[in-house]
């Protein structure tokens, strides 16, 4: 019975991924960050609350690691000084499940009081919502249900976010034509950095 738990809960993760709309919403997305992170000389700032904002710093970090400047924004400290972060020619790339998250909302007002032409990227599974209403690009999630027993826990949701971060992050590498030499001035330790500066040399 246990097995056949985690082989359902393992096929649930896999079909949400499946059903993620896969629309043109992706490259507007990816073509408005190469545009002000690659042409203009912004960055791309991620922003969302609890587990949705876990996926944000995940996404920040993985950006700057492929080559997209990205920095992780938290929607409360925002209100606390660290709004002072954007600048001129920055992406704000906002996280939330339901489009509803206060501190997200408020965030964008913050940002536009700062900067009122600041681009706006949202990931969400309401696109109906606030929040998408707001957006210059709103991808969706698909909706998915949570596979937690309580149908509370971000679970499915936090799975689909991370996979469409993924997706944007390798349009972008593809856009820059982010390298293995790219890769290795980024990566100086561990098995990675050893890996690309290998691959590197092999390249040349």
């Amino acid at each position: 019975m246990v097995l056949e738990d985690v082989k359902s809960i393992l096929e649930h993760e896999a079909q949400a991924v499946k059903n993620i709309p896969a629309t043109d919403d992706f490259i507007k997305a990816a073509e408005l960050i190469h545009e002000f992170v690659h042409q203009k000389g912004g960055k791309l700032i991620t922003s969302g609350m609890g587990k949705a904002g876990q996926i944000a710093i995940n996404m920040a970090t993985t950006f700057s690691s492929t080559g997209t400047p990205s920095c992780f924004l938290h929607p409360s400290e925002a209100q606390h000084g660290d709004l002072g972060v954007v600048q001129e020619n920055d992406v704000l790339l906002m996280i939330s499940n339901s489009g509803k998250t206060r501190e997200i909302i408020e965030l964008i007002d913050l940002a536009r009081g700062l900067r009122p032409n600041i681009p706006i990227v949202v990931i969400t599974s309401n696109t109906e919502s606030v929040l998408a209403q707001e957006a210059n690009v709103c991808i969706n999630t698909g909706n998915p249900k949570e596979v937690c027993t309580l149908g509370l826990t971000p679970t499915t949701s936090t799975t689909t976010m991370t996979v469409i971060g993924d997706v944007l992050v390798v349009l972008l590498m593809k856009m820059i034509n982010f390298t293995n030499a790219d890769y290795a001035k980024r990566h100086h330790g561990g098995y990675l950095g050893h890996k690309s500066r290998e691959a590197a040399k092999q390249n040349k």
